[in-house]
């Protein structure tokens, strides 16, 4: 049985495939969200250990990409396997220190494991292209080969699988990876890396740096990390696009979100609130896909806020522990009083508070970090509470008259992450997926993430830089190609040639 880290009192770093006490002595507490009690300490990196871990990376590289792609798979294969026989405890340990419920923490597990599954396909994934006699004696192909050590920076909201959007196909394709995980919930990547050490994954491949900025500018400005995946807020995913490519590194920065959904006045009003309810509300509003707009066409206020406002105020909000919640505590107590300074800017500047969500107290747990579900309508494209992302259980409702309103209103915002439309019209479906400014798109599909072989990614100010996480896009960001052409001496004319080959 792997150790349950939720249970250790110090969170360590994983470098050469032990867990390393590091060379810093900064700590941060790690917090039960649910209760406010400290549970844990984290080490803080330092620029050494990030050296540490770089080294490690560097010495295993050589013998992990020569390391034929079916072996890699084997080992990955042996990953999924111990993924899936210990996705419970997972859940249980991210539970505990993000605060989600425990069957919202099971699903980011089941998603996570996806992408290892689909990482597990990487003899397939790393095929080339094979053109035969493309002049007299000359042939032409294409391969793919890794880059060497890159690193992934990931966010608190998903300890699971944002790193797994990440390492495992950077892993399956012969990178060797550093992970710095948010230092709110750090115990996850520990966890995971145990099990990729159970599964024979040799030592230096994969390592996790526990830390904050000091940790991401090192990884950052560091000559041996050749590329860098991030998933946070948009200033930061800004900060990491251009401080990774001033260093020549390649750079994949998924930023914020205000993702809309669309209710248009067919659409089946039941199914519309159950899907703003659990894409709202679900995970506290801490998602990047988490719907946080609702735009109501025409008539549909009027038929859907009733109902919207009474469900609201009916959430089940406790610990995530419990079988019945359906909202848990946010992350810490600063994303608490941050969101509930966001309900407050939105009464001052005259949006209608249908549900506040303020000073929500759960019984028995008076020092978690609890807020309420916030309904608001009447909200205008100029306040704030639309413009920004609030990163919590915070639903804005704003009126148009019409759908082509609706496309406007969301073309012309900063974010372009995922949006959803809810009709029974087909043609208004197919202009709402042609027309939308945005990454992800669900049609009567709340919260549209795609699935493990499809790849994740917004636009605009959502995404910073060239490629989608997983997928082929993520096959792509971790290989660079090489086009070999070939002939032998029994083929060459004699004599210096001085023009390009061609096609003859």
């Amino acid at each position: 049985m792997v150790a349950p880290y939720t249970q250790s009192s110090e969170v360590t770093h994983f470098i050469g495939g032990q867990r390393h006490a590091g060379q810093g002595t900064r700590t941060q507490p790690v917090f039960n969200p649910a209760t406010g009690a400290v549970t844990r300490q984290l080490r803080l990196g330092t620029p050494e250990d990030v050296e540490a871990a770089v080294a490690a990376a560097q010495a295993a590289f050589p013998k992990w990409a020569d390391t034929p792609p079916i072996r890699r798979a084997r080992i990955m294969l042996k990953f999924l396997e111990l993924m899936n026989r210990h996705r419970d405890e997972l859940a249980a340990i991210i539970t505990a220190e993000h605060g989600k419920v425990l069957s919202d923490a099971a699903g980011e597990v089941t998603r996570g494991i996806d992408i290892i599954e689909f990482a597990c396909g990487v003899p397939q994934l790393l095929k080339g292209d094979f053109s035969d006699q493309v002049s007299t004696g000359l042939d032409n192909w294409t391969l793919r080969q890794p880059l060497g050590v890159v690193a992934g920076i990931t966010p608190f909201n998903f300890p699971c699988m944002v790193p797994c959007w990440m390492f495992p196909v950077a892993i399956a394709t012969g990178n060797c990876f550093i992970l710095k995980p948010s230092e709110r919930d750090p115990s996850a990547a520990l966890f995971m890396a145990d099990l990729l050490k159970q599964a024979g994954l040799p030592d230096g491949v994969f390592n996790v740096v526990q830390g904050d900025k000091v940790v991401v500018d090192a990884l950052l400005h560091h000559r041996g990390v050749k590329a860098v995946s991030f998933v946070g807020s948009t200033p930061i995913a800004n900060y990491i696009y251009e401080t990774g490519a001033r260093q020549g590194k390649r750079v994949q920065a998924l930023g914020g979100a205000k993702n809309h959904m669309v209710i248009m006045p067919d659409a089946n009003i039941d199914q519309a609130i159950d899907g703003l309810i659990g894409a709202a509300f679900g995970s506290a509003g801490e998602r990047c896909m988490a719907i946080s707009v609702a735009v109501l066409v025409g008539d549909v206020a009027e038929r859907i806020l009733p109902r919207l406002a009474a469900r609201t105020r009916e959430l089940v909000i406790k610990n995530g522990m419990e079988p019945d919640a359906e909202m848990g505590p946010v992350v810490t107590r600063q994303a608490l009083e941050r969101i509930e300074q966001y309900i407050d800017l939105g009464v001052q500047e005259g949006a209608t508070l249908l549900v506040d969500g303020r000073g929500y107290r759960v019984p028995g747990h008076e020092d978690g970090f609890f807020t309420g579900g916030t309904l608001f309508d009447h909200v205008t494209p100029g306040m704030r509470i639309y413009q920004e992302e609030i990163f919590g259980p915070v639903l804005s409702c704003l009126r148009v008259a019409d759908f082509n309103q609706a496309v406007e209103l969301i073309n012309a915002h900063a974010y372009g992450n995922g949006v959803a439309c809810y009709t029974r019209d087909g043609q208004t479906a197919r202009e709402f997926g042609r027309r939308i400014e945005a990454g992800m798109v669900g049609i009567n599909v709340p919260i549209p993430v795609p699935m493990a072989w499809h790849g994740f990614g917004g636009w605009k100010q959502s995404l910073f830089g060239d490629m989608h996480a997983y997928g082929e896009e993520g096959v792509r960001f971790y290989t660079r190609q090489k086009s070999i052409m070939q002939r032998w001496p029994e083929d060459t004319e004699p004599g210096a040639e001085f023009a390009m080959p061609t096609a003859s």
